[in-house]
């Protein structure tokens, strides 16, 4: 048991040397002066926001007003009856904008983009195409890596913002009919309890977890050696360890801002 801890300790820790240095390697080359290939870098880059972001308006915005429907409707008839009606507001807020909507939004882009860069990549590794890249002198990080971190981390929080505002106000506007509340004093509620460090760390909380996301995945569709076989092997450990940062990121950030 002792061994088997340790050795997984240190196989932990390898992983999250690994996927650091890749990252910073990766925010380094978006700041670089090279201008070879720019175009080609915008073009992925622009591909990834439109596949990420654009693509899964209509998965976010279902899962928010469903979302939303179900908090508000709870919220909004439980605590009237425990004389609690002024808290509908903070319970809205707390719930949706500081937690599940970064989080859950964090969810579906690894079910969607996360999974789709580490096959990619993985196929492309299988292919070869990486290994006559790199043998072209090409920046494996420059060229793989870096466009589809900035592509989703830019997707990442456009679609945070779209899933708060679709759960707040499309969530309310459905359940209207269970509801006795004006959409106006609930608006004004909203507005009066939202405050600017709420929006800023829920920026932040997306821009960690857009990050994490696609450097993970980048690092485990690189990992692949040359099998077939590997490619869904290392997107189920893409998927496993990705959802577990964002949550151990969730819970750093929120104990750090507000703890």
């Amino acid at each position: 048991m002792i061994a088997w801890t340790g050795r997984k300790t240190l196989e932990g820790l390898e992983f999250a040397a690994a996927v650091l240095v890749l990252g910073l390697r990766a925010f380094r080359e978006l700041f670089s002066p090279a201008r070879r290939g720019r175009g080609e870098v915008f073009r992925v880059i622009t591909r990834q926001i439109l596949f990420t972001g654009v693509d899964a308006l209509p998965v976010v915005g279902a899962i928010a007003l469903m979302l939303g429907l179900i908090i508000i409707i709870q919220a909004g008839t439980t605590l009237p009856q425990v004389g609690a009606g002024a808290f509908l507001a903070k319970i809205i807020e707390l719930t949706l904008v500081r937690e599940l909507g970064p989080l859950l939004t964090a969810f579906i882009v690894i079910w969607r983009s996360g999974t789709a860069i580490c096959t990619e990549l993985g196929n492309m590794q299988v292919g070869q195409e990486i290994a006559a890249l790199d043998a072209m002198g090409i920046s494996l990080i420059r060229f793989l890596v870096m466009p589809r971190v900035a592509g989703v981390v830019l997707a990442m929080v456009c679609l945070t913002i779209y899933f708060d505002f679709i759960a707040i106000v499309g969530g309310f506007l459905v359940a209207k009919i269970h509801l006795t509340i004006p959409i106006q004093v609930y608006l004004e509620e909203i507005e009066e309890t939202l405050s600017v460090s709420d929006v800023l760390i829920t920026v932040i909380k997306s821009v960690l977890f857009g990050f994490t996301i696609a450097v993970i995945c980048c690092h485990h569709g690189l990992s692949v050696v040359g099998a077939t076989t590997e490619v869904p092997q290392q997107t189920t450990r893409a998927m496993l360890n990705t959802v577990t940062a964002c949550l151990v990121l969730d819970i750093i950030v929120s104990v750090g801002f507000y703890l």
